[in-house]
């Protein structure tokens, strides 16, 4: 069984897809574009666009009764690898040293609506 959870705290879906499903011990986001919930818009930047896509992460775990602590893996899509290190400075910050997730990091050729990144994230119940 699964369970879809919405939150208003985070971008609606652009699609027909959910903000998160919750299955079998795991909650599974879909990629979470830097869409600021309350005015629609992209942030400038890209650590402002991480900072507003794991904030949006951040939300949805929450509504699940969840926090970034019970994140296992996240996948960060980023339109430029020479953005990764600006990225990550900002991505360290909303995890506690010594329970990092795993996480892949690749560079894609486009990003819906020309985000600079787009995360996604499994984190356990």
């Amino acid at each position: 069984m699964k369970a879809i959870i919405s939150t208003d705290k985070a971008p609606a879906a652009i699609g027909p897809y959910a903000q998160a499903v919750k299955t079998s011990g795991l909650v599974i986001t879909s990629g979470q574009l830097p869409i600021d919930p309350a005015t629609g818009a992209f942030p400038e930047g890209i650590q402002a666009q991480t900072r507003q896509s794991l904030t949006n992460v951040k939300a949805i775990l929450e509504e699940a009764g969840l926090t970034m602590d019970d994140v296992l893996k996240t996948t960060v899509f980023l339109s430029d690898m020479n953005n990764f290190g600006a990225m990550n400075e900002v991505y360290a910050a909303f995890f506690t040293e010594g329970s990092f997730p795993a996480r892949s990091a690749v560079e894609v050729a486009r990003l819906p609506k020309d985000a600079l990144v787009e995360i996604e994230v499994i984190a356990a119940l």
